[in-house]
């Protein structure tokens, strides 16, 4: 799953795609690097960012969507929180929704899922926009999140979405500790054993943690220590990685997939 964030303020590459040019070229270059998915982001959810409406998330997000759903073959998925603009973003092209609340902002963001028979990823995140990111962690991160994750899912499914088209992710760097995010990386084949009918998604690319594990590493110097969390990641057993650097992340894959095949999963 390639990243493209159509912000003035994430962490990693605010700015950079903004204009809808620039987006689209962008989203081409993802698709020739080889990625499978793209993930449009209109909305940061860095430390630190400012909320922002659905009107202009929509403003954002919608029209590249369908720009990009009439010359893309990949599936468009659009990460918010806002079931309007799940539902415009649906009505665009969009395929999926990928909601980092795991439905505790909107739950009505499913029923827009359901009626579109689109895919749903939710994520394991805690408290609201403005605290996510400085709670104090929990004493157990992994039994945290499976059980909200359980509870997301259940929700999903009473709205109506088909449990074939949902997919959890753990909130790698959401309201964890940096030995929380090492633990649930090294513990994701239990994490996965607790969805055994659901793809597991993971996203860790260029994340806080990674640079603290590289000695405070600015978020341009992550590329190889983010390489090596996907290597795990995918021994471990997920499905999708969510990444900004494709080409990095296809090589990458392609021999942690051949280790895992044949059965060399640490």
């Amino acid at each position: 799953m390639g990243v493209l964030n159509v912000t003035p303020d994430s962490f990693s590459d605010g700015g950079q795609y903004f204009e809808p040019a620039r987006a689209l070229e962008r989203a081409e270059q993802l698709i020739a690097e080889g990625a499978d998915i793209l993930d449009v982001g209109g909305e940061s959810t860095r430390p630190g960012s400012a909320e922002v409406g659905a009107e202009e998330e929509i403003r954002r997000v919608v029209p590249l969507v369908a720009a990009l759903a009439g010359r893309v073959s990949v599936p468009l998925s659009v990460d918010t929180t806002k079931a309007r603009v799940a539902r415009e973003a649906l009505a665009a092209g969009a395929e999926i929704i990928n909601d980092i609340s795991g439905l505790r902002f909107e739950p009505a963001l499913a029923d827009e899922a359901a009626r579109a028979g689109a895919a749903l990823v939710l994520m394991h995140s805690r408290g609201t926009r403005e605290t996510m990111h400085t709670l104090p962690p929990v004493a157990d991160a992994l039994a945290e999140v499976t059980e909200s994750l359980r509870a997301s899912v259940a929700e999903a499914e009473r709205r109506g979405v088909a449990r074939t088209r949902i997919a959890v992710d753990p909130g790698i760097g959401f309201g964890k500790s940096q030995e929380q995010n090492v633990e649930l990386l090294a513990r994701l084949d239990l994490f996965a054993a607790a969805f055994p009918d659901l793809p597991v998604l993971v996203g860790t690319s260029r994340k806080r943690f990674v640079g603290a594990l590289l000695g405070g590493a600015p978020v341009d110097e992550r590329l190889h220590g983010t390489m090596a969390t996907v290597t795990a990641a995918v021994l471990r057993g997920a499905g999708v990685v969510r990444v900004h650097d494709v080409r990095a992340a296809v090589d990458t894959v392609r021999v942690a997939d051949a280790i895992k095949a044949a059965g060399g999963g640490v």
